[in-house]
């Protein structure tokens, strides 16, 4: 590891997250990656789908996602993140984890709740793979209205379980999730502790960033390339791309001060609900507000912001506007 300058540190995250227009098919940008968020506000896309089209451009199709959870498996979709297979030692070891507040904090709630655990369990053994409501339109019981779950127990009892590595999201329908026991899912791996788990996680996270801050120094990871990166290339980040999503991070990187304002009244947003950073090259140079109107079939932009310059984004917004399908 060595120390290089904010300049040299853009450069390297940029090429760190394939960026620059090396990536080549979504498994090996994915496992490049690490994860990828998911997040069920689509402005303009999925976040996990727009990661990817930033990456990949409009040559990206969404349903190669798909396959790859789906059908060969070769990813795996866990607690609202989707992670290649090989990663599975390590998020096992994630769900046996017993240790901290949140881990208490289920612990007793599936103590609290364990004839519901049950029998959930019971009716994904039985009758799975099933939707939430499947399960919940079987019970013997109404829904039960909760102080602070509301109706939504059978919800919170499926995330729970499949936290602690129980039950599997093992398909989609629409937007629905498809449940099933873990044990049918999950291929069989090695076991590892805890402790070797999260120290190849920190691994694989320094090595798909690139550079990291330490005591006001970037320190770049020994595997990294600082070539310059080409001004050609300009795209736009969802908000949860891993660029920006360290919002501190970014603001040392780039100087530039982010926020995704959609929880923030209107009347008090500096720019917009789901503004989009703007990359060119290695430069972060502004934000923009696409948005997707499904219905009329159009791409519209709402706005426009520099940090300096303004450049033109007629190429990648017509991409992005191929890849959805929709007119400019």
């Amino acid at each position: 590891m060595r120390e290089v300058d904010v300049a040299a540190a853009r450069r390297i995250a940029v090429h760190a997250q394939l960026l620059d227009g090396t990536a080549t098919d979504v498994l090996s940008t994915v496992r490049h990656l690490g994860f990828l968020q998911l997040d069920p506000i689509s402005t303009v896309a999925p976040p996990q789908h727009l990661v990817l089209w930033s990456r990949l451009g409009d040559r990206y199709d969404p349903a190669e996602l798909d396959r790859l959870l789906w059908e060969t498996r070769q990813l795996v979709e866990w607690d609202a993140f989707l992670y290649p297979i090989e990663d599975m030692p390590i998020l096992k070891a994630r769900m046996r984890r017993r240790e901290g507040p949140w881990e208490r904090r289920l612990d007793a709630f599936l103590k609290e709740n364990a004839a519901y655990r049950r029998y959930v369990l019971r009716e994904l053994e039985q009758r799975g793979p099933l939707l939430s409501r499947e399960i919940e339109d079987h019970a013997p019981t109404k829904r039960e209205a909760h102080r602070w779950w509301g109706a939504r127990k059978m919800g919170l009892m499926l995330g729970v379980l499949n936290a602690r590595g129980q039950v599997a999201v093992v398909g989609r329908r629409g937007k629905q999730r498809v449940w099933d026991l873990a044990e049918r899912w999950y291929p069989e791996t090695e076991t590892i502790p805890w402790a070797e788990a999260e120290r190849l996680r920190e691994e694989k996270r320094f090595r798909s960033q690139g550079v990291r801050l330490e005591k006001g120094k970037w320190i770049a990871h020994p595997d990294v390339d600082d070539s310059p990166v080409s001004a050609a290339r300009t795209t736009f980040l969802s908000p949860f791309d891993r660029l920006v999503h360290d919002r501190a991070r970014a603001h040392k990187l780039w100087d530039f001060f982010y926020r995704l304002e959609m929880y923030v009244p209107k009347a008090k947003r500096e720019y917009g609900y789901y503004v989009l950073p703007i990359l060119k090259g290695d430069r972060v140079v502004g934000r923009i507000e696409p948005v997707h109107d499904r219905k009329a079939g159009t791409l519209d932009v709402l706005g426009t912001w520099w940090e300096d310059k303004p450049v033109s984004v007629d190429r990648p917004l017509k991409s992005l506007a191929r890849w959805l399908g929709a007119s400019l």
